[in-house]
């Protein structure tokens, strides 16, 4: 029997606003917090802007021991403990003070590429046959599971503790992991999420690609724009994106607060055949994904009213856009409200799904629907899917009481969540 799951905590380090206050008064403002990096004007990047979490150095003493901080150089790793140590506070949750494990409580938080700066570091000191100088603390921190590992420990977590990794997938992937876990009796409360290093050298293979837009670098903050005619590719970005899920009856018990439910959802691949690839999505998997996950909600497809897509700011938006409609069997203005995210924080890669998340979360607690920035020219093929007024350029007053979260990612992968705004 399946038991229900809820949302009792957030936390967020996202590139226009750390903390959950700031990144809720950036999505109602459309504030960008895509910047022009001078790291990647020096290094001969054609993309020379990005989407970065500005951490002051004096707040990290609240996450870290002064023994943790000594030689830490893994951006992923610092955003992903101060999303995830938040979402526990902001739980009412507390860090583990006995001897003894949380054992109904784990940890599933994602990553992509993790502690590259600090990966190179050691690949220079061993070069150099400087290998003693690299501390006691360059595994942990290169490892994929380094977030996972220090978050499990830091809040004294005994049931399970991993990192998943599934490209830009990963954030919404987590999720659903978790969801399942308590769903099915083997946890009470797992913190999920998500996190993605940042720097040129985990841009850079993008820059390669040529997928990254290059005549924004005098004007950051236009440069991505989902669902827009005049997109010319994603702007790289980073951060983390931390949830708290719980049993309902755990978070009744304690008498927490209850952000959403979340209801199901679904995770496949295309397996990267017919027009699927490594980097192209097949629509027929996309399709099935949404299908499924609405199926799996106990929902009819009429009864979602807001979309948070995974829409990067590609040639694909539209493609995506027909693929929703196509698996709701929605279209013109029975379609749900659509909107992401992107346009201002860029597209964070691993740690997309799990800050999106946040946002469409965010949207339910404050009775909005956030705008689409950087959207005021909506691309043609789009608009004669949907009524353009289903694309809100601001953020709109509107109660969404069940919202739809996808993302789709290299590999031909995709998961879809669906939450809903909780009542008894």
């Amino acid at each position: 029997m399946s038991r229900r799951v809820v949302i009792t905590g957030l936390g967020v380090c996202a590139p226009n606003g750390v903390g959950l206050h700031d990144f809720t008064e950036a999505l109602h403002q459309g504030k960008t917090g895509i910047r022009f990096q001078s790291k990647l004007q020096a290094l001969d990047f054609g993309c020379q802007i990005a989407g970065e979490p500005l951490i002051k150095d004096n707040i990290l003493s609240n996450y870290f021991t002064p023994l943790q901080l000594r030689g830490l150089n893994a951006s992923g790793i610092i955003y992903g403990v101060i999303a995830g140590k938040d979402a526990w506070s902001d739980a009412g949750l507390f860090p583990n003070s006995s001897k003894v494990p949380y054992w109904d409580c784990g940890v599933i938080f994602g990553s992509g590429t993790l502690g590259v700066d600090k990966f190179r570091e050691a690949v220079y000191q061993v070069d150099n046959k400087d290998v003693r100088r690299l501390g006691s603390t360059a595994v942990i921190q290169t490892m994929a599971s380094g977030v996972s590992a220090y978050l499990g420990g830091m809040l004294g977590c005994g049931n399970q503790v991993t990192t998943n990794s599934s490209a830009c997938t990963t954030g919404t992937e987590s999720i659903l992991i978790a969801y399942e876990r308590i769903a099915s009796g083997r946890a009470e409360v797992m913190l999920s999420g998500s996190c993605s290093d940042s720097g040129p050298y985990v841009w850079g293979g993008f820059d390669a690609m040529r997928i990254l837009p290059w005549d924004f670098n005098n004007n950051p903050g236009k440069a991505s724009r989902p669902m827009s005619a005049t997109a010319t590719g994603f702007v790289p970005g980073s951060g983390a994106g931390a949830l708290v899920l719980e049993s309902l009856e755990s978070a009744q018990k304690r008498g927490a607060k209850i952000y959403a439910e979340v209801l199901g959802g679904e995770i496949n691949s295309g397996g990267q055949v017919g027009e699927g690839s490594m980097t192209a999505p097949n629509s027929e998997a996309v399709q099935r994904c949404i299908k499924k996950a609405v199926k799996n909600s106990g929902i009819e497809s009429y009864q979602i009213d807001a979309i948070n897509g995974h829409l990067t700011a590609t040639s694909k938006d539209a493609l995506e856009v027909t693929n929703w409609s196509e698996a709701l069997g929605l279209s013109g203005n029975q379609f749900p409200y659509i909107n992401s995210f992107k346009g201002t924080i860029g597209h964070c890669l691993s740690a997309a799904g799990s800050i999106e998340c946040v946002g469409s979360i965010l949207q339910l607690e404050e009775g909005v629907v956030f705008g689409n920035v950087n959207c005021e020219d909506v691309h043609p093929e789009i608009v004669k899917i949907i009524d353009e007024g289903k694309i809100p350029q601001k953020t709109i007053p509107y109660r969404p009481k069940i919202i739809a979260k996808a993302s789709f990612g290299f590999g031909d992968v995709n998961a879809c969540v669906i939450f809903r705004a909780y009542n008894n």
